[in-house]
Formats: C-alpha cells, structure tokens, sequence
C-alpha cells in the first residue's frame, strides 16, 4: 500500500547538543500526528538518505525527525583535520539531543534505528523517553560473522587501507572509496577497535558496566536483519542484541529472495523499493500506541 508523500512538509532545525555542539536536522510533519519518530542513522551516513522514510512515516501520522551527527553531512566542520569528538558522542549527545528536542511534544516518541542506531539506544542518557525501538541492520561489527569475502575486504580497510588513508589525511576518507561520508578520526578510532570483538563494545575492557546498563533496559525492542546483509546477518545481530536481555525483545530474519523483495544488503532497509518493510515499522509503532492508551 503506497502512501502519498508529496505533500509531507520538512522544516529544517538546528538542535544544540548538551555540550554547546549545533546539529543539522530536519522535521517531516505529520498532518493529524499520533506519535513521533526519531530516526538514528548509521555511520557516516547522511540524513537525507532516510529522507523516504521519513515522509512516509510522517504520512502515516507520525512526524518524524533526522538528524546529521556531529563530523557528518550539514552537522560537520569545513575541515575533518584536527576535529576532536569521540564516537560515543553521536548517542550520548546528538541523539540525546534530538530526544529532548522531541519532548517538548505530548505524543508519544518512537525511534527508528539503522546499525549504529540500533547500538546507540542503550547509550542515550535518556532513552527511557522513548516508548519503542524498531532497528534494522544492527549487528556486531566483527569480521567474523561475515562470509569469509567480505572478511577479507574489511581486514584490508581495517589493518591497511584505513591507517593509511588516516595517517594521511587526519580522518578516514570513505567518501573517494564511495563507502558513504568522510569520518571523523575519533569515529573511526573506536569503530576500528570495537569490530575486534565478537560482541563489539561489550567486550571493550575500557567501558566496564556498559552489559549491566542495557541489561536495565525494558523497552519493546524490534530488530530486524537480512539475509543478504554482509555487515549485520542474523547471527551479528543476535550476538549484539542479546544484550538487551531484558527488553520486550523480538527479532525478524527477512530472505528477499524467499520473499519476493529486490535484495537489501546493509542499505537497502530504507531504499524505496523496502516500503513493506516500512509497513510493519509503522505497523508496530500502531500496536504500542493502541496499547498505551489501553493501559
């Protein structure tokens, strides 16, 4: 069922993050909204890349906002060289920020993630405020759970063609590899070490504590994975996701061939032709709504 989104207004923003950092995003209003959906991109990639979703989520009554991260797209500076943040800054900042942003509304709020969405809920200071997570592509990070050509293709950015280009330029530039956008040093710095680890993050001895404070978290969790996806299969995304042990949890393992949808890969969830999948997002988001006012 295709929704028209021609008529969708988008409001350009700039939202400021706790530590004075201004932030690019965008807000898809809903005509007759019944709740709120933030969308937590994945890394180095740009807001307007969900910019479909968006409109769509927004035609189905849920006003729904972007945002770039610090380092990326409208929300970077004129130069990566010598730019100072930290990875962690996306989820405990900007993300953190957008949420505020949104409770200045009475409606309920939803987030939408994509990979590093999905890792960056139970990082937020206050993810408390947000009533539902549908997340797609979120995965470990590791190597190992990738087949073994795409491993090999990572090894070499991680141990060779990264700390080159690093070395280099100050900063990783994925956007000449046409790996999306330009990361910031410490963004890659992390990303780099986390992927060592089969259960990424969670194994990073310098975040001790971190397993306990997702364990706390009990909010209804969807996440949803490909089989076609190189960066987040189904076995990445449980060995990630098993930490939100205590979460209303369910998974979703999707086979586009099995289920007559173009394939997807790790950033086809949000391209047009992945609207059915849309479907059931907002779907779910109906569902917890209905249940809240029940309650």
């Amino acid at each position: 069922m295709s929704i028209d989104t021609a008529t969708v207004p988008a409001r350009p923003l700039t939202l400021t993050a706790a530590d004075g950092y201004p932030l690019s995003a965008t807000l898809y209003s809903a005509k007759a909204p019944v709740g709120q959906v933030l969308i937590g991109s994945a890394t180095g990639v740009p807001q307007g890349f969900y910019r479909r979703f968006a409109e769509y989520a927004a035609s189905r009554g849920y006003s729904t906002l972007t945002l770039d991260y610090r380092g990326i797209g409208g929300s970077a500076p004129a130069s990566l060289q010598g730019f100072e943040m930290d990875y962690l800054d996306w989820a405990e900042q900007d993300l953190a920020a957008a949420v505020e942003h949104l409770k200045t509304s009475t409606l309920p709020i939803y987030m939408v993630g994509h990979s590093f969405g999905g890792h960056a809920f139970g990082l937020m200071p206050n993810h408390t405020a947000i009533s539902g997570l549908y997340t797609f592509g979120t995965g470990a990070g590791w190597h190992g759970w990738m087949p073994r050509s795409e491993q090999l293709r990572v090894l070499l950015m991680w141990r060779v063609i990264g700390p080159l280009i690093v070395r280099a330029k100050g900063y990783l530039a994925w956007r000449k590899l046409g790996m999306g956008e330009d990361l910031p040093k410490g963004v890659y710095q992390k990303w780099k070490h986390w992927c060592r680890f089969p259960r990424y993050f969670f194994e990073d001895p310098h975040m001790p504590g971190l397993e306990a404070r997702f364990a706390e978290i009990t909010t209804p969790i969807t996440a949803v994975s490909a089989t076609d996806d190189l960066w987040a299969s189904p076995a990445s995304r449980d060995a990630f996701m098993s930490a939100y042990r205590n979460a209303d949890y369910r998974a979703i393992t999707i086979d586009p061939q099995t289920q007559n949808l173009r394939p997807l890969g790790h950033m086809g969830y949000f391209r047009p032709h992945a609207e059915p999948l849309w479907q059931d997002a907002l779907d779910w988001f109906d569902q917890l709504n209905l249940a809240a006012k029940a309650a």
